[in-house]
């Protein structure tokens, strides 16, 4: 079947920006910039499926299962980031956020040819990292139509794992296979076809809400501070030693005392300060309350009483 182009929004002619090339670069920026604002107003108008979408990961992530991401170029390299910002912001582990993109690691940095129109290559990644019914797999796609990733989605769809789909053309071929499309439209790009523009904002922001949203709903955020974060660096260290103090209002030596007694870790850190608690006692009640700080206070308020 030949692919036709003209009926997909991601690859129509953009009206605003047909003579970009004889603007000043004030004028350009200015375009640009004008055509970038439409994107979180596209965003907004798929609330309701992302929302869905992270009630299905959070659940999983609850169950034993993993957010999986399958994508190829813009798309593919959307979803690593995604997945690998998770461990250091979030405390979580490698293999619970994981990024697939057709042609593999190759390809994050250059195009790896005719990688994208091969459904049984997705199908080989998945059955490569034990893609199960637990995972969820979100496809990313701007055009709604990439091979590689319909491949991805009819396999999870073959094994009952839930599926969610995300790409930029209205009532795509993606969208309509999977349990929860979300499809923000954003128009015609600055350059014509160009899909790392809007549509890989409009993708990024959509990412961004997925884990947040789905981490926050497992306990991984206490207000708004993300309590296990990881002190991989010096600014992450430091950023505990913030935290603490924030969630607590304790001094900068509590804080520290907190850290070290718990071998650097934020939440438990917090809870102890909060709660009263030792260490260990900390620790322990936040292993029963799963890692709500939330909850562990409750407890400890209780026993209080």
């Amino acid at each position: 079947m030949e692919l036709n182009l003209k009926q997909m929004v991601t690859e129509s002619r953009n009206k605003n920006t047909m003579n970009i090339d004889l603007l000043n670069t004030m004028e350009m920026v200015r375009v640009i910039n004008d055509e970038d604002k439409k994107v979180a107003l596209a965003v907004e108008k798929e609330l309701e499926n992302i929302a869905k979408a992270i009630d299905k990961i959070s659940y999983a992530f609850l169950n034993g299962g993993r957010l999986i991401y399958i994508g190829a170029g813009t798309s593919g390299r959307l979803g690593i980031l995604d997945a690998s910002e998770c461990p250091p912001t979030f405390g979580t582990p490698a293999e619970l956020v994981v990024g697939l993109i057709a042609g593999g690691k190759n390809a994050i940095l250059r195009a790896v040819e005719n990688a994208e129109d091969n459904k049984e290559l997705c199908v080989d990644d998945l059955k490569g990292i034990g893609f199960n019914s637990k995972d969820i797999l979100v496809g990313i796609a701007a055009s709604g139509r990439t091979p590689y990733v319909m491949g991805g989605i009819e396999y999870a769809k073959e094994l009952g794992a839930a599926t969610v789909g995300l790409s930029c053309n209205p009532s795509s071929i993606l969208a309509e296979s999977v349990d929860i499309p979300i499809s923000p439209v954003v128009g015609g790009e600055v350059v014509t076809g160009s899909s790392r523009l809007k549509a890989g904002t409009a993708q990024k922001l959509v990412l961004n809400m997925l884990t947040t949203g789905s981490m926050i709903k497992i306990g991984k955020v206490y207000g708004n501070l993300m309590v296990d974060v990881e002190p991989t660096n010096e600014k992450l260290v430091e950023r505990q030693k913030k935290i603490v103090m924030e969630a607590t209002d304790c001094t900068r030596e509590e804080a520290i005392y907190a850290l070290r007694d718990t071998g650097g870790h934020c939440k438990t850190a917090i809870l102890m300060i909060l709660g009263g608690l030792e260490a260990e006692e900390a620790e322990m009640l936040l292993s029963e309350k799963k890692g709500f700080i939330r909850e562990a206070l409750k407890t400890v308020k209780s026993v209080l009483k």
